[in-house]
């Protein structure tokens, strides 16, 4: 197959790009920022990664989420229409149905997010879900939790630092469970689901089997990195007030940052295994972490 990829340049593009070159597929990596961009006819999918990803430090401004995620991804797509393409991916997140979620994310929740990423990206779904396909395309609507893998920067690699420099984890009062993807697990269903034809258009979360808290992810970098685990149960109020705090004076932890790192948000990934026929994916969440953080000691 040959397949276009925007944002190819990203962590996830990258890692895809390879994998799917690896299994013998051709790859058109489609750059958007250049306005004479044309789409190749002779391609079987479009993959759209490029977005503009969340800000957690909230200085970004606000407009630029709805003509990126929101503007591009629709001129995108009404060029898609125009061609013989068969597959158009978006990539979304599960940020477009809710910032915070109660009990576990499945597709059909009545999506409400806060954040203007959250918005931008539900918008552009609503647009794509609202167009008539031709009768031979598909639409996949890809929502996927927190990715990671080897090399990715981000919570979990100052998490890591944390743990590897011995110091105890003080947010340990925090009872939560999360959802995760590998990157492993991302690559092996967007593959399978190229390779399936009978597979429907719609909506489709992306997570791995388990839900983890983060004081068993604590345990779990300590066990990688040859650590004990030091796990300080400090008093939440007193740490939602440091939060604020950074909120207003730049720290390196404000309240958004504390949500990620303690939030409860457990994700369904049910429904696409469902589509695949499959009963679990090939990496466990266990598994897939132990391989990312294993990449940070390196």
């Amino acid at each position: 197959m040959k397949i276009i990829i925007t944002g190819g340049s990203g962590f996830v593009g990258q890692n895809l790009s390879k994998y799917l070159i690896d299994q013998g597929n051709v790859i058109d990596a489609l750059s958007l920022r250049n306005e004479s961009w044309i789409l190749d006819n002779n391609a079987d999918a479009i993959i759209h990664l490029a977005g503009k990803a969340h800000d957690t430090s909230n200085t970004a401004d606000a407009e630029s989420y709805f003509s990126i995620n929101r503007d591009l991804t629709i001129t995108l797509f009404n060029r898609f229409l125009a061609t013989d393409i068969r597959d158009f991916f978006y990539f979304s997140s599960v940020k477009a149905a809710a910032d915070s979620i109660d009990g576990i994310l499945e597709e059909d929740y009545q999506a409400n997010p806060h954040t203007p990423y959250g918005k931008s990206k539900l918008e552009a779904e609503i647009f794509l879900l609202k167009q008539i396909l031709p009768a031979r395309k598909r639409l996949f609507i890809v929502r996927p939790c927190m990715i990671h893998g080897p090399e990715n920067k981000g919570n979990l690699n100052l998490l890591y630092k944390v743990v590897e420099k011995g110091l105890p984890w003080p947010l340990a009062s925090f009872e939560n469970q999360r959802s995760f993807l590998s990157i492993d697990n991302l690559n092996f269903l967007i593959l399978k689901m190229l390779e399936t034809p009978q597979i429907s258009s719609g909506i489709y979360n992306f997570a791995d089997d388990e839900h983890i808290s983060t004081n068993h992810l604590v345990q779990i970098i300590a066990n990688v990195s040859g650590k004990k685990e030091k796990l300080w149960k400090l008093n939440s109020n007193f740490i939602s007030g440091i939060a604020r705090a950074g909120d207003f004076f730049r720290l390196p932890l404000n309240s958004e940052r504390l949500k990620k790192l303690t939030e409860s948000y457990m994700v369904s990934n049910t429904k696409i295994k469902m589509a695949l026929g499959l009963s679990r994916l090939p990496v466990t969440a266990k598994q897939g972490l132990e391989k990312t953080i294993k990449s940070f000691q390196k």
